[in-house]
This record gives structure tokens, C-alpha cells and sequence, in this order.
């Protein structure tokens, strides 16, 4: 394994903290502050491309570097679902989201400024939720947890555990899928450990599907 570049990570999220540690990579927080706003008729894929773009371009560092900048959103047939502002709205949303599939997508952009390099990559992954009852709604949104979260869940959460069936990729739904990004880094001389998808797969308790396929380059979620 070899990082020969600092890496600059764009987000303050700690779930992408955590999943980026995976790599071994030094790396340095440093968020990107920019417009969230949805221009008019901007479709979810180019909202969340134009975003990790912005983050991406945005985040400056006094020490050379690599910016890595991800954006994750959750969709609902065209509608974006943001982090609820309150309980009432966290509730509102899981309400609609239970016992059916949505969308999450996550785009991941790579920058060396030094080098005006980018490239970006868009993941796509169907969310099915189960039919939790409204009990397991309130004593969840009651802990707090779904506040920070785009579509008031997170996948990981072991209480609450809202997804079952699921077959993508679990850390591009937590908002950092290693797999797609250890492809990416390659071209820009940061080589990741050749087990990180065992790691990813510990860390989270899942059985991935699909990782040797992404590293066959397959472009899915």
C-alpha cells in the first residue's frame, strides 16, 4: 500500500471519517462550505454531482494535496429528501419511505489542485425499507438519531436497522463507498490495502455482493 499525497477530506461527516480510515491514507479534515440549494428543475443526479463538484473545487488547504469531496442524497421518485428540520419532519419522512424502495445516489469527486486533475463518479443504489411500525418510528426520531441524517435514517443504525433485503453497497449509502473510491484513487497515486473490502465488510457487518464487481469496474451502487 502506498500514499505518497496528503489527503484532503472535503466533510466533517463522521461516517465518512470513519469509512476513509479504512484505507490506511493520511488524511486532514477540512469541510466545504457552498450553496446546497437546488437550482430550478435540477434533476438529483445533477444536484448531487454539481455538489461533490463544488465541495471539491471549494475546500482549500494550505498543504498540498488530493481533495476528496462526496455528496449523498435520498430519493423518492424525483424528490429529493433532505435532513428534516424537526421530529414532526423526521417522522413524516420515514412514514413515506416505510415498507417500499427508494433511491440513495452518491457522487464522489477527486481534485489535486496542484495538477487541475479531477474525475467523479456517481453511485446509484436501491434502498428497500421494511415495514417498521409507527412505535419504531417514534422511540428512533425520539433518540435523535435521524436529525443530521438525509431521509431521517442511517442504515447502520443496529437499533432502528430500517433496511432489510438490501443488496448494494452499504458504505455508499452511509455516504462513502471505498470500493468506487480505491478504484478512483488509483490514477492519482493513492493505492488503498487489497482487503479494504473485508474491512468495509467488518466494519459494517454486512456480506457485500457486489465489491468484486466494482472492482472489475462496474459502475453500480
Amino acid at each position: 500500500m502506498s500514499a505518497p499525497v496528503q489527503i484532503i477530506l472535503a466533510s466533517n461527516s463522521p461516517r465518512r471519517r470513519e469509512l476513509l480510515a479504512l484505507t490506511g491514507w493520511r488524511f486532514i479534515v477540512s469541510p466545504a462550505d457552498i450553496d446546497e440549494t437546488p437550482n430550478l428543475k435540477e434533476q438529483p443526479e445533477q444536484y448531487v454531482r454539481r455538489l461533490a463538484h463544488g465541495k471539491a473545487t471549494a475546500c482549500t488547504y494550505s498543504i498540498k494535496g488530493v481533495i476528496l469531496a462526496a455528496d449523498t442524497i435520498v430519493v423518492d421518485g424525483n424528490q429529493i429528501l433532505g435532513k428534516p428540520v424537526d421530529r414532526v419532519d423526521a417522522e413524516r419522512m420515514l412514514k413515506q419511505l416505510r415498507n417500499r424502495s427508494h433511491q440513495v445516489m452518491t457522487a464522489v469527486s477527486l481534485f489535486n489542485p496542484a495538477t487541475g486533475k479531477i474525475a467523479q463518479e456517481i453511485y446509484i443504489t436501491n434502498v428497500p425499507m421494511r415495514n417498521y411500525s409507527d412505535e419504531e418510528i417514534s422511540a428512533y426520531v425520539e433518540g435523535g438519531d435521524p436529525l443530521d441524517k438525509a431521509g431521517a435514517y442511517a442504515i447502520q443504525h443496529t437499533g432502528f436497522h430500517p433496511v432489510e433485503n438490501f443488496n448494494g453497497c452499504f458504505a455508499s449509502v452511509m455516504g462513502l463507498p471505498l470500493c468506487h473510491v480505491k478504484r478512483m484513487a488509483a490514477s492519482f497515486g493513492l493505492y488503498s490495502p487489497d482487503d479494504l473490502p473485508e474491512r468495509c465488510m467488518h466494519l459494517n457487518n454486512y456480506d457485500c455482493p457486489i465489491f468484486r464487481h466494482i472492482e472489475s469496474g462496474a459502475v453500480i451502487g
